[in-house]
């Protein structure tokens, strides 16, 4: 089967182009009779579609349009130097990476130099034999599609490895946050705690706990239900969520309805009013908890203790130090904040 074959005016008719050919062949050349060459030496080869332009000016627009896998460009031309048209396709980016062969009547070392420094990929003399224009075109073609494969596979890799790390980020953070609050959960905070505590030991500075307990949980789920109770530790979630806004400073929900707030850079003597004030916040929340022997309102219990770090063992001492401040916040009446200052 013929290669279909389309030419400019000056040709006579164009005819339909086959779809997706491989091979596509762009002749710029203001000789016709060249042009018919070339048309006539391709005719019987399959897979090769050839397109013609015989005005120079129109090469670059042309060779946008059609994309072709080969360019043969002519150096002598009326209106516009070959090499300068050369120079013209390596800095546009549609067609900077098209293997060009430039056509020439000319042998001359210093011309075939020139050329290949314009950006010429192979240099023929006019008319070259039939065969070796054959070979050329197809061996620059398949060298020039092998590379838009390549290029086209690094990029759906790209592609690929941006969605993998994006997938892998979603599932990280899924597995570091609690579903129903948002907040951080306790896996998280378990590695936030460690790695904040070798930052302080290094930096000398101080590291301060904070652990919240939901006053009287039970009771408001056995008088609301488990959907209002779901609803009433969002609420407290995003109240001490927005009470420590520094860059550091973590929420977390360690379980059931107790919270833990890690504060870097946090001296014990500011415990204590940071304590009362998420206390105060929550409560002015003002959600009602008819159950509750302590306020007709949720009302939460605040522990809270720091130190100096400085030896591993003594970081589970910090959350016992700060969950026995809880303990006794419970025991002396709840809805306050108390400190444990034996660190």
């Amino acid at each position: 089967m013929n290669p279909q074959v389309s030419v400019d005016p000056d040709m006579g008719d164009p005819e339909e182009p086959i779809p997706n050919q491989s091979i596509m062949v762009l002749l710029v050349d203001d000789q016709i009779m060249v042009g018919e060459a070339v048309r006539r030496a391709l005719l019987d080869e399959v897979g090769i579609e050839f397109h013609y332009c015989s005005n120079p000016l129109d090469a670059l627009a042309i060779a946008r349009t059609v994309q072709p896998t080969v360019i043969l460009q002519d150096l002598v031309m009326p209106s516009v130097n070959g090499l300068d048209l050369v120079r013209q396709y390596r800095t546009d980016p549609h067609t900077r990476n098209i293997p060009i062969i430039v056509l020439s009547t000319k042998e001359e070392a210093s011309v075939k130099s020139d050329a290949f420094r314009a950006g010429a990929n192979d240099y023929l003399v006019k008319l070259p034999d039939r065969i070796e224009l054959i070979a050329r075109i197809r061996y620059h073609s398949a060298a020039y599609l092998s590379q838009i494969q390549r290029d086209e596979a690094y990029r759906a890799l790209r592609k690929s490895q941006q969605e993998l790390m994006q997938a892998n980020f979603a599932l990280q953070r899924l597995t570091n946050v609690d579903g129903l609050t948002g907040l951080s959960n306790r896996r998280y905070f378990d590695e936030y705690f460690e790695t904040e505590w070798r930052q302080a030991a290094r930096d000398r500075q101080p590291l301060s706990l904070l652990i919240i307990d939901i006053d009287h949980f039970k009771q408001f789920n056995d008088t609301y239900g488990h959907l209002a109770g779901d609803e009433v530790l969002r609420k407290v979630a995003q109240c001490v969520q927005a009470a420590f806004r520094r860059p550091k400073d973590l929420v977390v929900r360690l379980g059931g309805e107790e919270f833990v707030v890690v504060l870097p850079a946090t001296p014990m003597s500011h415990l204590a009013m940071l304590g009362q004030r998420v206390v105060d916040a929550v409560e002015a929340l003002d959600l009602a908890h008819s159950s509750s022997p302590v306020s007709d309102r949720v009302t939460i219990s605040v522990g809270g203790a720091g130190c100096q770090p400085d030896r591993e063992d003594r970081r589970l001492a910090l959350m016992e130090a700060a969950d026995k401040a809880l303990y006794e916040a419970k025991r002396s009446g709840r809805n306050r904040a108390v400190i444990d200052r034996g660190l």
